[in-house]
């Protein structure tokens, strides 16, 4: 069987557990996960035979006591010398999550490093390699996107996604789940705050703000709370939703509103959703198997995303009637299927 190392020190926990799971009965591949502390305690889990406690001051003496034919990093947002070394010694392939920042020059990165947080920033120049980001991308024996649609001759689509359940089940009320934090920054939440009184009365309705809300969001969900029409219900959370809370949540909508912002920006450097970023969200309404709405500007050839039109009203009431079988392309097996002929591939 062909040794493939998995490593994740930073954030994107959830793609090391789809990764995790759709590999753990493999007749092809035996997979080691090196996760940081953090990592470890989002997914709840703890040491095993083929789970390590890794930082990146010991991930490469890890490494280095077991023989490897692939090598995948999750996320190269810090730790750049310390993954730059493994490029070098390993057949590596490396997650991308912002197209735009994986292509600026060592004179950019410095640039940018007086843009906004300076000192963590100086911390990456100094201690942690930030200029030999560009050396990673091009070291890489392969580089990997999570949605097909950024797949391009050098970027390979790596399929993580799966449907983990259908739930068609029919409710009185229309509930509508807004997924994520609560930020202006990442999504046009002034949008949808403007939009909701306007629903009409005749149909009851319950919007889920599915994330910590906070400073002026938080303020206008609670002005909403006041001015909303008589049958719509407002939920929101002040704290960090935990998984339990956000799972019962998803299961139980209707529809997903996403109304992500279409350019955003990472390390100071814009990223364009769709084109060189991926929202989060497709992940959402594949694993739970939604009809998800977005801004009319944002690409997307996925059949589940839908452009969003002006009578939001009676798209909604409309998509409500509407299925879409995930199970088709987004089963486990279909999915563990296509990743481990992509692994095949590139190892």
């Amino acid at each position: 069987m062909k040794k493939i190392a998995y490593i994740e020190l930073d954030t994107h926990a959830e793609i090391a557990s789809n990764f995790k799971d759709l590999t753990k009965n493999s007749e092809e591949f035996e997979v080691d996960f090196y996760l940081s502390e953090k990592i470890l305690k989002q997914l709840g889990l703890s040491q095993s035979d083929n789970v390590f406690h890794s930082s990146a001051a010991n991930l490469l003496y890890q490494l280095s006591r077991k023989r490897y034919d692939l090598v995948i990093i999750g996320t190269v947002h810090r730790y750049f010398n310390v993954f730059n070394e493994v490029c070098t010694k390993y057949r590596t392939s490396v997650i991308v999550h912002n197209l735009n920042f994986s292509r600026l020059s060592k004179f950019y990165l410095f640039a940018k490093i007086f843009k906004k947080n300076f000192t963590y920033r100086l911390k990456l120049l100094l201690k942690e390699g930030l200029l030999e980001a560009p050396e990673i991308y091009k070291n890489a024996s392969h580089l990997l996107v999570l949605d097909e649609n950024l797949a391009r001759e050098n970027l390979k689509f790596l399929p993580v996604f799966y449907t983990r359940s259908q739930n068609n089940e029919k409710h009185s009320v229309f509930t509508v789940v807004i997924p994520g934090a609560v930020s202006q920054q990442r999504r046009d939440y002034r949008m949808i705050f403007s939009t909701i009184p306007a629903f009409p009365k005749n149909q009851r309705w319950e919007f889920v703000f599915l994330g910590k809300a906070t400073g002026n969001e938080l303020k206008s969900l609670q002005n909403l709370e006041h001015t909303k029409p008589e049958r719509v219900e407002i939920r929101y959370f002040t704290e960090k939703v935990n998984q339990r809370e956000f799972d019962e949540w998803m299961e139980k909508a209707d529809i997903l509103w996403c109304p992500v912002q279409s350019e955003t920006e990472f390390f100071s450097n814009p990223e364009i959703y769709g084109k060189t970023k991926m929202t989060g969200n497709i992940g959402d309404a594949i694993k739970y198997s939604k009809l998800a709405v977005v801004p009319e500007d944002y690409y997307s050839s996925f059949k589940f995303i839908i452009p969003q039109e002006k009578d939001i009203v009676r798209q909604f009431l409309a998509l409500k009637e509407k299925h879409f079988d995930f199970e088709k392309k987004y089963s486990y097996d279909f999915v563990s299927r296509d990743l481990h002929q992509l692994l095949q591939a590139i190892i």
